[in-house]
């Protein structure tokens, strides 16, 4: 009788180290085996129309009639096992490898045979555990039409195959990159580029994997600094809106290797690397970083952070945020700097605006005008995005409390309507709550202010912005010396944040105010040097000088503050308190004593 023969996909798999598990605990090895196969293998084989030809004590052979449904099967068998072997002990963790081909197979009622599955088991074999090995012709049918990157892993000879078989890979550490990001892994064809192996979907603007810090101390015991500083950096950063941050478990398989960029990227499918390194020499640590585009392989930005390791919880704790703060306003700017679509999508458009809004050069006219631009373009091309809204309410505001609205009323009554409709959709959205707390600011609601700059620094404990204002309503409040360590703070964690000019300004308001006019006009200064367009610090440095007995420069800095106030606050001591609150009682006395008394000095008239 003549066999029957057809063209099938094959998978076979197995598990990995089998033997020793079963050596460690033969009843436990068995029945987590059964349920692994009976709670993930089959629902998928069944979904993917797929038929169990046999079972062995460790693996199973799969025959499926398209080869593109044994690749989905396999992707996602390996993805709901590194799920379920997330937190799970290497003594009682059932990996599998898996193996696929497409060939002519003879086929018995319980069995099937022949070359195609000879080669399936081999591949099997050279896969990783939670890895999968594939043959090229499964390659060359699923390569336009699935969006996973199988590395080429050349010819390799292989028992009882004639011929070297030509191999591709993808790899447990991409396999734990899907998983992580939960997406959908049953995906729409996807175009290849000329001469690649294969193109997968673009990564994530902003996604990013933090790779273990290396520990380059002659102690192998300060191990323990540096991973704390990787899981508190992967921690904080994915707190950041719109980021795709790859899990810690993902990132550290590529542990005490060779760091090539973009193979990384390739594998975990983002745009960008963090790497680093901890170093103690004597009573000092020294921390590196550095961010590379992983798709272009340049450096984006790097520092060094240098600290006395007296107290090793407060260095963790600055170091953390100081880089988290830094590549928040980094990665935003790189994604702003890549050449504009032709059809921006809602992101694109949100991060130009937080590009221009965030611009190093601080805070002007134009940079509002562009910024609130991006976030109306946003909001065009999705109305229902809260991230857009809160963005745009956020930039509304932000120029009326930088003194350069020219419809303070207009722009204050627009970004409470945003506000109020973010917060009823997503009540724990960050941005509006800062937001909703620059609009009670810009009311002289300071007190009613300090709750929603607590509430998004509850959300993201580095926002340095929320730090600094929640200073500066507790300094209208009447806690006046409390606003100088909150500007500190910011000022240490962002030291080259665009907003550094209000922070020092801040300072040096204090410092007046407390009639110590010397160390105003120096922290006012370093304001107006950083930024010379905000009018606020040439008045107030106006005031020093005149307090100080410098009436040229009094003159020369009250001329700047009136060209630049569009709402002529400063022609006078009436119009200024019809437009700016200083807040509680205390303070109103002492700005009356120090800083409208420098005011009335420099030629400013009562009425």
């Amino acid at each position: 009788m003549a066999s029957t023969r057809r063209l099938a996909a094959i998978l076979a798999t197995d598990v990995v180290g089998y033997s020793r598990l079963m050596g460690l605990d033969e009843e436990g090895t068995h029945e987590r085996f059964k349920a692994h196969c009976r709670e993930v293998f089959e629902p998928r084989i069944k979904q993917h129309h797929g038929r169990i030809v046999k079972s062995t004590g460790d693996g199973m052979l799969v025959e499926f009639q398209s080869v593109v449904e044994a690749v989905l099967c396999a992707v996602e068998v390996q993805c709901g096992m590194t799920r379920r072997n997330a937190d799970v002990a290497d003594d009682e963790r059932v990996a599998f490898r898996i193996g696929i081909n497409l060939g002519d197979v003879i086929v018995e009622p319980h069995d099937i045979f022949g070359d195609g599955v000879n080669i399936a088991a081999r591949l099997e074999g050279l896969a990783a555990p939670d890895g999968i090995c594939i043959s090229q012709i499964v390659h060359d049918q699923v390569r336009d039409k699935l969006p996973y990157r199988f590395d080429d892993l050349g010819y390799q000879t292989v028992k009882n195959i004639k011929r070297p078989l030509h191999v591709f890979a993808l790899r447990p550490a991409a396999i734990a990159a899907l998983a992580s990001t939960e997406v959908d892994l049953i995906a729409a064809p996807v175009a290849s580029a000329p001469g690649s192996i294969f193109t997968p979907q673009r990564a994530p603007r902003l996604s990013i994997v933090v790779l273990p810090f290396a520990n380059l101390s002659d102690d192998r015991d300060q191990q323990y600094l540096a991973d704390a500083i990787t899981d508190d950096v992967t921690t904080d950063l994915s707190r950041i809106a719109d980021m795709v941050v790859i899990s810690r478990n993902t990132a550290d398989m590529f542990r005490d290797k060779p760091v090539n960029t973009r193979q990384i990227g390739r594998e975990l499918n983002v745009r960008y690397v963090l790497e680093g390194s901890v170093r103690r020499a004597g009573s000092r640590i020294r921390v590196n970083s550095q961010l590379v585009d992983a798709e272009a392989d340049t450096h984006v930005w790097a520092d060094r952070f240098d600290h006395a390791n007296d107290n090793l919880f407060r260095l963790q704790d600055e170091v953390t945020s100081r880089i988290a703060v830094a590549l928040n306003l980094e990665l935003v700017r790189a994604e702003a700097a890549r050449p504009a679509s032709a059809n921006p999508d809602a992101l694109d458009c949100i991060l130009r605006g937080r590009a221009a809004y965030e611009h190093l050069g601080g805070s002007t006219p134009d940079r509002f005008v562009q910024a609130i631009g991006w976030f109306e373009r946003a909001l065009a091309l999705d109305p229902s995005s809260v991230a857009a809204q809160a963005l745009l309410a956020w930039a509304l505001v932000g120029r009326v409390l930088d003194q350069i609205s020219l419809a303070p009323d207009a722009d204050i009554e627009r970004a409470e309507r945003l506000i109020e409709t973010v917060l009823a959709e997503s009540p724990s959205h960050a941005v509006a709550h800062f937001a909703k707390a620059q609009v009670l600011r810009a009311q002289h609601h300071y007190e009613a202010a300090i709750p929603e700059y607590e509430t998004a620094i509850s959300l993201n404990r580095n926002w340095v912005m929320a730090i600094a204002n929640l200073g500066l309503c507790k300094f209208f409040s009447g806690a006046i010396e409390e606003s100088i360590p909150a500007q500190e703070l910011a000022i240490r964690l962002s030291p080259r944040d665009p907003h550094l000019p209000n922070w020092y300004w801040r300072i040096g308001m204090v410092h007046l105010l407390q009639s110590r006019i010397a160390e105003a006009i120096l922290w006012i200064g370093r304001a107006r040097t950083a930024n010379s367009t905000l009018p606020g610090p040439n008045a107030w440095l106006a005031s020093a000088y005149a307090l100080n007995g410098d009436r040229e420069r009094a003159a020369a800095a009250l001329a700047a503050a009136r060209r630049l106030s569009p709402d002529n606050r400063y022609d006078s001591i009436a119009r200024f308190k019809s437009t700016q609150s200083l807040g509680s009682a205390n303070i109103n006395a002492l700005a009356e004593a120090t800083f409208l008394a420098g005011l009335r000095q420099a030629g400013v008239p009562d009425h």
